[in-house]
């Protein structure tokens, strides 16, 4: 249903087609079960199973170094944020968060924090999953992304105690309990940093920044990619910035097109990596990528064809949270399939898109007959693949 971005259950009961179900059967050796029969299996299933399959998956990732070349100072950039998946104007389980709008009108929002592993080629791939849910002690404030990521932190940690991370996060995050989070973790980080968000901090960088301007600014000028002109990037860093028990360093890179009439761009981040003028363009640039989340993640599962927004289960908690899983496994594997070399290769020689891709190979489910042969020599081609 989510690999073929089928929509709906409706829509994958309308797909399994006769031929569909003898190519299934020939490529996996498994039935394909209607939907219905799913739901059933999935309002029983306990929603940790699918998490742990999730985390099958990526640990085998690791283990064969397939995404060691996107690490950065030897760790693996997690990008941390959180995003409404459902939204309902009756409460779908106990402890759903809800907004009251001011005319009165209550709306309640089924909302997820994920950490997912970020990477420069566009991989935005699932780690770790925790729901906002309030407690039953109506007196306590409501579940907010804040306390979840302490929850999450302690998932993240279990689920892989010796994954080196740097965390990428938003302007949410600069604090002092998830500074101690990170160090008790093992952790480092980058976060985009606001105007505001430590004030104390703030005021430092202010008193420094004339001080060490002519020492740690720097400059680059690029030919610009979108038009003519030329691109002029400056990059900025204040080491050794000391809050509580802890020791930041502060970054700043600006970027605007000399012959257009575009505005300055401006990225501040705050990190407890050592920054030099040797690393603070790629400490940037690692910081810049907790966009993908957002972009890749987020967008694409909304916008691209997995829906992610469709209530596949309304009143059953526990559905609700499988099927989320399995959305982000058929996206793991729809990533790992379209950013293979070969398949990069393949459709910039034949002029393809991605999309196509996934079309041909729908038509072939539901036209060809493919026979095991076929697919045991694919199998015994392919010894290994690369990104």
């Amino acid at each position: 249903m989510f690999i073929f971005k089928c929509g709906s259950r409706n829509n994958t009961d309308k797909f399994i087609t006769n031929r569909v179900e003898k190519n299934f059967i020939t490529i996996f050796g498994l039935r394909l079960p209607v939907m219905d029969t799913v739901d059933v299996f999935l309002r029983e299933l306990p929603a940790c199973e699918l998490e742990k399959l999730k985390q099958l998956l990526v640990r085998q990732l690791i283990e064969k170094r397939a995404l060691d070349k996107f690490r950065y100072c030897g760790r693996f950039v997690v990008a941390v944020d959180g995003t409404g998946v459902y939204s309902f104007d009756y409460e779908p389980f106990a402890g759903c968060p809800h907004k009251t709008s001011k005319n009165g009108k209550t709306t309640w929002q089924v909302y997820v924090l994920e950490a997912k592993i970020v990477c420069s080629n566009n991989f935005s791939i699932s780690l770790a999953t925790e729901w906002l849910q309030n407690s039953d002690n109506m007196d306590e404030k409501q579940d907010c992304e804040q306390k979840a990521f302490v929850r999450l932190a302690c998932k993240l940690k279990k689920m892989y105690p010796r994954m080196a991370v740097a965390i990428a996060a938003d302007a949410l995050y600069p604090n002092n309990t998830f500074f101690d989070i990170c160090r008790k973790n093992g952790w480092r980080f980058i976060l985009t940093f606001k105007e505001g968000t430590l004030k104390t901090v703030w005021e430092e960088v202010m008193l420094l920044y004339l001080l060490q301007e002519k020492q740690n600014k720097q400059t680059r000028i690029k030919n610009y990619k979108k038009g003519k002109g030329r691109e002029v990037q400056t990059s900025m860093f204040i080491n050794g910035i000391e809050y509580k028990k802890h020791r930041l360093n502060w970054v700043e890179y600006t970027s605007y097109c000399t012959d257009e009439n575009t505005s300055q761009q401006r990225f501040v981040h705050i990190t407890d990596l050592d920054v030099s003028r040797q690393t603070v363009w790629e400490t940037s640039f690692y910081g810049r990528l907790r966009w993908k989340i957002e972009n890749e993640g987020f967008n694409t599962q909304k916008n691209g064809g997995y829906n992610l927004q469709h209530k596949y289960s309304r009143k059953h908690t526990g559905a609700m949270q499988n099927y989320y899983q399995l959305l982000q496994i058929a996206h793991l594997i729809v990533q790992l399939t379209e950013r293979l070399k070969a398949v990069k290769e393949g459709l910039k020689l034949s002029d393809r898109t991605a999309i196509s891709l996934w079309t041909d190979l729908w038509a072939t489910m539901l036209k060809e007959k493919i026979k095991t042969e076929e697919v045991c020599e694919i199998v015994e081609n392919t010894k290994q693949l690369r990104y």
